[in-house]
C-alpha cells in the first residue's frame, strides 16, 4: 500500500468548499417583523405622532400658544433632520443594532424628561431629544431588515410601518381616556408610559436583534450619495415624501384639535384615531404585499390620492361624520405611502446604495416636518381656524399625487 505523499496529506487538510461554514442564518421574519413594529411604535409613533394627541392637555395645563406647541413639533423635526445623514453613515461604519441602541436611548431620555419638566426650554430639549431618537432609530431599522430580507423588502418593511397603525391605535385609546379621566397634569403619565415602552425595546433589541453580514463590497459613502442624487426617480420620490413629511405631521399634530373645536367629543375623536391605527395595521403589509406586484409608483398614486380625499373632507364639513371618514381614509392609505416611498427609494438604484437611497429621501421627509408644524401653527393662530390649513395640504397633496404619477415613467 501506497505511502500517502506530503501533497496529498496537505490537499487533505485544506477546508473543503462544500463543507464551509453556510452563510449566517436568517432570523426568523416573524422575529424581525415584530422588533421592527416595536421600535416604529416607540420611536414613530410615540415619539412623533402621539404629540398630537398629548398637545391639547399639554397646551392648556402649561398655558402654551399654539405657536409655541408647533415649535414642539418643530425642533423634533430639526433633531431629527440634523441627525439623519449621520446616522446612516454610524449605522454604515458601526452596525445599524448600534444605532437603534442609541436611538431608543435618545428617545426613552426625551420622554423621561416630558414627564417631569414643565419649563419651555427643558421642553424644546426633550422634543429635540426625540427627533434625534428617531433619527438614530428608524432609518438603520429600515436598512437592517431590507439587508435580512432583500427578496420581500416591500413586506417586512410594510409589517414594520404596521406598527405605526398599532401605535396610533393605542394612543388613541389611551391618551384622550387619561387626559380626561385623571386630571390636568395627566399628559406626564402619558409620557411616563411612552418612557417605560421605550425602556423594554431596548432591553429587547439588546438580547434578540442580530446585525446583518456587512456587504462584501467597499462602498464609498461619496460615490454613493453621488449616485443617488443624481437619479431622477429618487428625486422625484424624495419631493414625494417632503410633501408626505409635512402634511402627514401637521394632519397627526393639529386633525384631533379640529376636531374637539368642531364639537366632537374627545372620547369619540380619540376612538376615531384608534380606528385609524387599527386600519393601519391591516393596512402595512397589505400595501407592502400589493406594491410588491403592481409596482411601487402606481401603489404610491392610490394611497396620495386617498390621503388627499381624506384631508380635504373635514375642510367641507366639520361633523362627526366627514372626521369619521377622514380617520378610515387616513388609516387605509397612510401605511400605504410609507411603504411605497421607502420600497420606491431604493427600486432603481444599486442595492449597495439602497441604505443612502432610503437616508436621502428620509432627508425631504424631514424638511417637510420640519416646515409644515411651524406653517400651519402660524396660519392657525392668524385665522382662529383649521380649514385654510388643511386646505392647504390637500394642494400639496394633489401635487404629490402628480408626482407619483410622474414617477412612473422612470421605472421600467
Amino acid at each position: 500500500m501506497r505511502e500517502p505523499s506530503l501533497l496529498s496529506i496537505a490537499a487533505d487538510n485544506q477546508p473543503d468548499p462544500a463543507a464551509t461554514p453556510a452563510p449566517l442564518a436568517r432570523p426568523p421574519i416573524a422575529l424581525l417583523s415584530a422588533l421592527g413594529i416595536l421600535c416604529t411604535l416607540v420611536t414613530v409613533v410615540f415619539a412623533r405622532l402621539a404629540y398630537g394627541l398629548v398637545l391639547p392637555a399639554m397646551r392648556q395645563d402649561l398655558g402654551l400658544s399654539y405657536a409655541q406647541a408647533a415649535n414642539l413639533g418643530t425642533v423634533t423635526a430639526m433633531g431629527y433632520l440634523s441627525l439623519l445623514l449621520y446616522a446612516g453613515v454610524f449605522a454604515g461604519r458601526f452596525g445599524g443594532k448600534l444605532a437603534i441602541i442609541i436611538g431608543l436611548g435618545l428617545a426613552a431620555t426625551g420622554f423621561l424628561l416630558l414627564s417631569q419638566a414643565s419649563g419651555y426650554g427643558w421642553l424644546l430639549l426633550a422634543m429635540v431629544l426625540l427627533g434625534f431618537g428617531t433619527a438614530f432609530t428608524f432609518t438603520p431599522l429600515i436598512s437592517l431588515l431590507g439587508t435580512w430580507y432583500p427578496d420581500r423588502r416591500g413586506t417586512v418593511i410594510g409589517f414594520a410601518n404596521s406598527g405605526v397603525g398599532l401605535g396610533i391605535l393605542i394612543s388613541g385609546a389611551l391618551v384622550p381616556a387619561l387626559t380626561n379621566a385623571a386630571g390636568a397634569s395627566a399628559w406626564r403619565l402619558v409620557w411616563g408610559i411612552f418612557f417605560i415602552s421605550a425602556v423594554v425595546t431596548l432591553l429587547l433589541i439588546t438580547v434578540l436583534l442580530r446585525e446583518p453580514p456587512r456587504h462584501s463590497e467597499n462602498v464609498s459613502v461619496r460615490r454613493g450619495l453621488a449616485s443617488v442624487y443624481r437619479n431622477r426617480h429618487v428625486m422625484v420620490i424624495g419631493a414625494v415624501y417632503g410633501i408626505v413629511g409635512a402634511t402627514y405631521i401637521v394632519q397627526t399634530l393639529f386633525m384631533y384639535s379640529f376636531a374637539l373645536a368642531s364639537g366632537v367629543h374627545a372620547l369619540t375623536a380619540g376612538r376615531l384615531v384608534a380606528v385609524m391605527g387599527l386600519l393601519s395595521v391591516f393596512a402595512g403589509p397589505a400595501w407592502g404585499w400589493a406594491a410588491d406586484r403592481i409596482g411601487h409608483a402606481n401603489a404610491l398614486l392610490v394611497c396620495m390620492l386617498l390621503s388627499c380625499i381624506a384631508t380635504v373632507l373635514p375642510v367641507l364639513h366639520a361633523g362627526t361624520t366627514m372626521f369619521m371618514l377622514h380617520y378610515v381614509l387616513m388609516g387605509a392609505s397612510v401605511s400605504g405611502l410609507f411603504t411605497s416611498i421607502l420600497a420606491a427609494s431604493t427600486s432603481t438604484v444599486k442595492p449597495q446604495h439602497a441604505a443612502m437611497a432610503v437616508s436621502f429621501v428620509t432627508v425631504f421627509f424631514a424638511l417637510g416636518q420640519l416646515l409644515g408644524p411651524a406653517a400651519a401653527g402660524l396660519l392657525i393662530d392668524w385665522q382662529q381656524d383649521f380649514r385654510l390649513t388643511f386646505s392647504l395640504s390637500s394642494v400639496l397633496l394633489i401635487i404629490g399625487a402628480v408626482l407619483g404619477r410622474y414617477s412612473r415613467k422612470f421605472v421600467t
